[in-house]
Order: C-alpha cells, then structure tokens, then sequence
C-alpha cells in the first residue's frame, strides 16, 4: 500500500442498546487506523432504534470522527440489519473492503492490521475464527459449545464450504468486489442464520477465503442478539444453504425423472424381450437409470462447475449417495406409516421427497463439489 492510493476500509457496526461498549469500540477502530499505512477507515453504525443512549453516543463520536455515520430503522433482526448496512455503504462510501463486526467488546479491534495484512496477500475473504489453531471460546458453556460445533458441521457439509472451519463468526472483512455479487435478497433477512448464509454465498461467488484465530470473550455491555427464534431460523436455513443454484436444482430433478423412466423402460425390455427374471431385472434397470443419471448430471447438470475429482471417485460417490438416499427413503416411510399411523401412499411420498433432497444436496455439495 503507497500513501498516494488509501485503501478503504468501512466498520459496518449493528447496534441495539450498546451504550456499554460502543464508543470504546469506534475509538478503537481508529485507534488502529495509525498502525495501517495507506487505509482510510470509516464507520457506519447501524442502530435498530435502540431504548438507551447508544444513539447519542454515536453522535457525539461522529463529531470527532468526521467518517463516523450512522442509520436507524427498526429492530427486525442482525441479518436485516447487515443487509441495510452494506447496501448503504456500497452505495455512498464505495469502499474497498468492509468488516463484520460487534460493537460489545467481544471482538478485538487490535486484531484490525492482522486482517489487513492478509487482504494484502490477496484474500478477499478474512474471517476472525474460533475454530482454528490458536482460536478459543474459553467461556462458552458446553451447551453453547455443543450448538456452535454442531451448527458449523452442518453449514460446512450442506453448504459446500468444507474448507471453512467458522462459518458463523460475526469477525470478518470482505472486499466489496464480491459483496456486491451476492444476491442478498437469497439469503435470510432475520437472525444469525445471515452470517452463515453470507459465507455460504461469498464462496460460491468465488471469494478466495483465509481465517485468523480470535478469542472470544464474554460480552462486556448490550443486549444479546441470540433468541431461541434465531436458533430455530437457523436450524430452517440449513438446508436453503444447499439450494446455491436454482438452475442446478431443476436440471437435476430432470435427470431425475429421466432415470424413472429408464429404470421402468430397461427393467420391461429385460423381462419381456431379453428373458431375465422378475429377481434379477431390477438390479439391472436399477443400475443403468445410475448410470444413465451419472453421465447426464456429469455432462449437462453440473458442466460448468471446476471440478478436479476423478470421474471414477465421482462415480463410485454417486453410487453411495443414491445407498443413502434410499435408505432415509425407507426409514422416513416406516417413521411415516407405522409410527404416525399415515396413508401408506402419504409416507412413501413423503420419504421419496425427503430422499430427492437428500440426493441433491449431498452430490452437489460432495460428488460434484466446485473446486
């Protein structure tokens, strides 16, 4: 970085009564500045209307910050909050990178030049996380710890972001090139759900992405933002994370019933034409609607997506998916017809359904996973 050309760097702060903490954060934010040659820092406060004086602090720091703003609007949720925060930020700042980040002194500003030092490397995403090597949450609660390793599991496996160890930490820069390719309207607008499906969204958009490990403390002032709503929004949004493509989805599901009609096709060749019996016909068709459904998704579904697996590996994952979606089609049809006493067609449904999704999420995310 030369003192010619500064960087932009804008401090996107969602607030809801953090009158405890929130100047202390601001005053570090450019307390830091001193210590990274050839950036411009601002700070935009996004303020859900909050009850104590987190308002008046800001004002009063905007007038010794002159690139401290603020907007206001109603308490909807964190998700919502970002979203109005990076549309106005883009829209009239245009900085080069913008960073998560909480404003109750759970996230050190003091780790700001580490994070820059790796977007001068050429990382476009930079994550603060506890879940790499030196990361810790030493006062998470087992049950806490528990819900965060399990909710970061799924996010990482159904989201094809395997690569990304903490997919929820609110610690991050991103550089605007590639926010402004998310299409934030897909992902959720309330709860925490939002930071998940950012990272999500950000890495199929192509974001080269590298963690740094924090430690995060206890709150030291605010409400918390965690309700048990948030738990369960985010628990819905797992499987949406899946769903990158919409175009994918409907390809797939074409070459699924292609495979319906080659499986019923080749086992009626089979048994009226060729002479094998009832017993063994199905395993035939069966096989040939795989491979007939492999090659198309290989050739059509997924042609655009860099994929350096081997077509053999690829194959052989196919197969395995197709064993487990079959499987959870069987189990979802006993749960459904002898445990909630359904229609025996209603629970066969319903287990076909769940299994389709299954099949798809599991082989877009693992058999045909973007490079």
């Amino acid at each position: 970085m030369t003192s010619n050309t500064l960087t932009t760097v804008c401090f996107v702060l969602p607030t809801y009564n953090e009158e405890a903490h929130i100047g202390q954060t601001i005053d570090a934010i450019f307390a830091n500045q001193n210590k990274c040659d050839g950036y411009s820092f601002m700070v935009l406060v996004v303020d859900d209307n909050s009850s104590d004086n987190t308002q008046a602090i800001v004002n009063q720091r905007a007038s010794q910050y002159p690139s401290v703003s603020m907007i206001t609007g109603n308490k909807v949720g964190l998700g919502d909050a970002y979203k109005r925060g990076f549309s106005y930020a883009l829209d009239k700042f245009n900085p080069d990178y913008i960073f998560q980040m909480d404003s109750d002194g759970q996230h050190d500003p003091d780790l700001i030049p580490q994070f820059l030092s790796q977007v001068e490397q050429g990382y476009s995403l930079v994550i603060g996380s506890r879940f790499v090597d030196g990361g810790a949450t030493p006062e998470f609660s087992f049950r806490r710890q528990l819900i965060s390793k399990v909710g970061n599991l799924l996010v990482r496996y159904v989201g094809g972001v395997r690569h990304i160890r903490d997919c929820t930490s609110g610690y991050r820069c991103i550089a605007s090139s590639y926010l402004k390719r998310c299409n934030l309207g897909f992902l959720a607008t309330k709860g925490y759900s939002f930071q998940s499906s950012l990272i999500c969204e950000l890495a199929l958009r192509g974001a080269k992405v590298k963690e740094i490990p924090i430690v995060f403390v206890k709150r030291k002032g605010g409400d918390s933002k965690l309700s048990w709503s948030d738990q369960w929004e985010f628990l819905l949004n797992i499987p949406k994370l899946g769903f990158h493509s919409h175009g994918d989805f409907v390809r797939y599901s074409i070459v699924g019933f292609s495979g319906v009609f080659i499986n019923l096709g080749g086992y009626w060749v089979l048994t009226r034409h060729l002479g094998v019996s009832a017993e063994v016909a199905p395993l035939l068709s069966i096989e040939a609607s795989l491979i007939s459904n492999f090659l198309l998704n290989h050739t059509w579904t997924f042609k655009k997506r860099g994929i350096q697996t081997q077509l053999a590996v690829r194959f052989l994952r196919f197969h395995l998916v197709a064993g487990i979606a079959g499987i959870a089609n069987y189990g979802l049809f006993l749960v459904g017809y002898k445990v909630f006493m359904l229609n025996d067609l209603v629970a066969n449904l319903l287990g076909i359904i769940s299994a389709a999704l299954i099949n798809y999420l599991i082989n877009s995310n693992w058999t045909w996973r973007k490079s």
